[in-house]
């Protein structure tokens, strides 16, 4: 690689893109201590609304980092989706009672990426952190100790040497493009229009609202008020197929009216696109790593891709962190793809099986649309409260039941109900995570096993915090778990055992670091600019 530029800068983590997925990274590198730059080639933050839905396990996220509070302060909270055939509108189906007891945040809450961005970039800032707008990467070459890339900005040209550098730049990354990953997958033929609309008549404003028909379905989003006080709605549907030159908003309303009998008096934005189903080959290349949409896109079906994204970065930021402090070596970086891939394979299988089903133009699918919600809804909303299924229900929508395959599990046990997943929430244990460091939890234990668990949180370092109580979740009494700064858990063996299980499980074990602990995140009145 060849270039003449004015300046170097020396970090030891590039994050390229500051949408939501390069903020939250960026966020919790500064936040740990990691020396980073963030370049972007736009003029500056999002204004468009985007991506809108955050999921329980992202706000669990947002509350580890602080924030969770202005989030909560500006998201529209949906607790119910409503499903309906053309005009008519079936009985809606529960979100936050059936997540109650799983999450601190059941539910489904609304707040437009623009929004996401905002309060992540002012956090970002509170920490000693900042974006470098107008600059955009034109090169990025591997060498010996990292990356060198070279970037154009305002200024003129520079290089940003750096041992790690983050593709978080979207769909069309620059970052992917540079590295020759391959970005395998489909895109639609349909056109899908999106309108932000205001004053809308015919559907139920406190809902998601899902109507299907025939030929189109269409997708209603609440969204919060805008400045002149006047509440609005997402509204995605499908116009049909290599028709987008003919998409105009005056179709879209037309089309709206004429099927679903949906109306609205303005929009604040419209826009056409076409769903991609997309994921990259691999999510790290060398010392390059890809996350959000820049290693896999999907249909906007259950509202899953931001959230994913801010789950990429969240489990990215604390392997770079452990390697970059010298607490693991390199190659454990390689657990990010098998950690996340999957997971990103998964999604896409998902919603595009569904985005399938929605539609299909089949008799029999457009039979399934019309008649099956009719007759399943009202008993799956009488049993499903009651019934464990109903919990992994809302655990698969909420993402709070994803699992990583490790090899912590007592026993030696191939699929562990607790290792591998985010630790579940026995109503006051998830507080101590905000420390964001490896720790030990002990549940529901006698004094015998308490006495056993010092010395081995004494000999590995690390903070023990015992709970009188595990809940109704299926943490087992006495155990003693030791659980990962993303507050996924680790390993898992009885006090006695546990400082030679853990040392077993060293690949999931950090080693004595000489880095500060965390920075205190600011209280949600602070950090604001």
């Amino acid at each position: 690689m060849t270039h003449e530029s004015t300046a170097q800068e020396n970090v030891e983590v590039l994050v390229v893109g500051a949408g939501p997925t390069g903020l939250m990274l960026a966020n919790w590198l500064v936040k740990l201590g990691v020396r980073i730059a963030v370049i972007d080639g736009k003029d500056g933050p999002t204004v468009e609304s985007r991506a809108l839905g955050v999921h329980s396990r992202s706000m669990e996220i947002y509350d580890q980092l602080g924030v969770v509070d202005r989030v909560l302060a500006e998201a529209v909270h949906v607790q119910s989706i409503r499903q309906g055939f053309e005009r008519a509108s079936f009985a809606p189906v529960p979100l936050s009672r059936l997540g109650r007891g799983i999450t601190p945040y059941p539910g489904l809450y609304i707040l437009e990426q623009s929004a996401n961005e905002r309060i992540l970039g002012e956090n970002l800032r509170a920490l000693g952190g900042s974006v470098l707008w107008q600059h955009r990467l034109s090169a990025l070459e591997q060498v010996d100790d990292g990356v060198l890339a070279v970037v154009g900005g305002p200024a003129g040209p520079s290089t940003i040497r750096a041992r790690f550098a983050v593709g978080c730049d979207g769909a069309s990354s620059t970052v992917r493009s540079l590295c020759g990953t391959a970005f395998e997958g489909t895109t639609s033929r349909q056109t899908f229009y999106l309108v932000d609309a205001v004053g809308v008549g015919g559907l139920t404003s406190s809902s998601i609202n899902v109507r299907l028909g025939a030929t189109a379905f269409l997708l209603a989003f609440p969204m919060r008020p805008a400045g002149d006080g006047r509440t609005g709605q997402r509204l995605i549907g499908i116009a049909g197929d290599d028709d987008a030159p003919a998409v105009t908003e005056e179709f879209a309303r037309r089309r709206m009216s004429e099927v679903f009998g949906v109306t609205y008096e303005g929009s604040r934005w419209y826009s056409t696109y076409r769903v991609h189903h997309r994921i990259a080959a691999h999510f790290r290349t060398g010392s390059v790593f890809l996350a959000g949409d820049a290693a896999h896109v999907h249909s906007p079906v259950g509202a899953q891709g931001m959230n994913t994204g801010l789950q990429d970065a969240h489990n990215l930021a604390f392997k770079l962190d452990d390697v970059v402090s010298g607490r693991t070596p390199e190659p454990l970086l390689d657990r990010y793809e098998a950690e996340r891939r999957p997971v990103a394979v998964r999604l896409l299988q998902t919603t595009d099986t569904v985005f399938r089903g929605l539609t299909s133009g089949t008799r029999r699918a457009v039979l399934v649309r019309r008649y099956v919600p009719r007759v399943v809804l009202p008993v799956a909303l009488a049993v499903l409260p009651r019934l464990p299924i109903g919990r992994r229900l809302a655990g698969y929508l909420g993402q709070v039941r994803i699992h990583y395959r490790v090899d912590g599990s007592p026993g030696g046990r191939r699929r562990d109900a607790v290792i591998g997943r985010r630790l579940p929430w026995t109503g006051d244990n998830f507080r101590v995570l905000r420390s964001a460091t490896w720790q030990l939890h002990l549940y529901a234990a006698d004094d015998a096993a308490a006495r056993e668990a010092v010395p081995t949180a004494d000999e590995l370092g690390l903070p023990l915090h015992t709970f009188a109580s595990s809940g109704s979740t299926r943490l087992r009494p006495g155990l003693l778990y030791l659980v990962r700064p993303d507050g996924f858990v680790a390993a898992a063996a009885v006090p006695a055992e546990a400082l030679s299980a853990f040392r077993a499980a060293r690949a999931h074990l950090p080693l004595p670091s000489s880095r500060p602990s965390p920075r205190p995140s600011p209280r949600p009145s602070e950090g604001r600019s």
